[in-house]
């Protein structure tokens, strides 16, 4: 009997423990809150230090473990921070990325001139490895843009890209019948080749988001007409001939683009140097681009690196530099 006690008190204990049980999180993710963190300095004014890392989209990032924001999310909710921060008096903006797509660049595009033009504060950009294609128009926002002597930039342009099956699908004897309202209803289907009519069509689209990308630069930045001609031919420039051709203003180091950033506000040499993170790093330093520490955890079991970029990318167009995928 007392046995039978027991295990019914078990059982009992078990599902209003169950009922009840708080969510346990092992690692921080992308619901925890974020938190100022002090850099460097102590003197009075801020510059306010913002990662662009990686592929550029407006799509949540889902990992084993978490999904954390998008770029875009993540970007937009430090400069509402900021905003609410008399305090931040200079923004640096640290690109690394080989763009994204175009809906998603444009988006923190216009939300970091948005916010220029809220609060009158300046922004810098610095480029490090790769600041090409969407990486360069997010750089476009910045009251100066700084190169690092190595970086990779240009490639401003567009691609459409969409995946191909017609020919694997003949290879294995597999075909698939469409059905449509009208003639161009699946254009771009993987399962066909595209007709004549329907590649002009998309290579309109493609040249007329190209041509807005050019118009983009041409607003921001007094380049000569040969310059730019050589620069919409979507070529990639090291970082010496994008200062020649007038794409970047100055060669230098992070350190030299905070001492800017501080000169264009007013602020003195010690002013503080301040990151938006969700969990505090031991030895944290300018270089460190994550905002969630143990970010391991939102990451796949195998890293496939490339493909496994290639295999999360949706078909649509893209300010993209094709090449650099899979180096972030």
């Amino acid at each position: 009997m007392n046995r039978y006690v027991l295990w019914v008190s078990l059982f009992v204990t078990a599902g209003l423990v169950g009922c009840a049980a708080p969510e346990i999180k092992l690692f921080p993710d992308g619901s925890d809150p974020l938190e100022e963190f002090t850099l460097s300095g102590k003197k009075a004014g801020k510059v306010l230090v913002i990662p662009v890392q990686g592929i550029i989209s407006d799509m949540p990032k889902r990992g084993f473990l978490r999904t954390d924001p998008s770029m875009v999310q993540e970007v937009v909710s430090q400069l509402k921070m900021a905003e609410d921060d008399e305090d931040v008096r200079s923004v640096l903006l640290t690109i690394n990325s080989p763009g994204g797509t175009a809906t998603a660049t444009d988006l923190l595009y216009h939300e970091i001139m948005a916010y220029k033009q809220r609060t009158g504060v300046k922004v810098v950009a610095a480029m490090m490895n790769v600041a090409a294609s969407g990486g360069y128009y997010i750089a476009l926002s910045g009251d100066v843009i700084f190169a690092h002597p190595t970086s990779i930039t240009g490639s401003v342009g567009v691609v459409f890209i969409r995946p191909k099956l017609v020919g694997l699908l003949d290879k294995i004897g597999v075909a698939v019948e469409v059905n449509k309202s009208g003639k161009n209803k699946d254009m771009g289907s993987p399962f066909r080749a595209a007709t004549e009519e329907e590649e002009r069509i998309l290579q309109g689209l493609t040249d007329t988001l190209g041509e807005d990308f050019v118009r983009k630069v041409r607003k921001h930045r007094s380049m000569s007409v040969p310059a730019m001609d050589e620069m919409a031919t979507a070529r990639i420039f090291i970082a010496a001939d994008a200062l020649k051709l007038g794409m970047v203003d100055k060669i230098g180091y992070l350190s030299d683009a905070i001492a800017t950033a501080k000169k264009m506000a007013g602020l003195t040499e010690d002013a503080r140097v301040i990151v938006y993170r969700r969990t505090e790093y031991a030895n944290d330093n300018i270089y460190n681009p994550v905002t969630t520490q143990a970010a391991g955890a939102g990451s796949p079991l195998v890293d496939t690196g490339m493909f496994g970029q290639l295999a999360n990318m949706q078909p649509g167009f893209y300010y993209l530099w094709p090449s650099a995928i899979g180096s972030d």
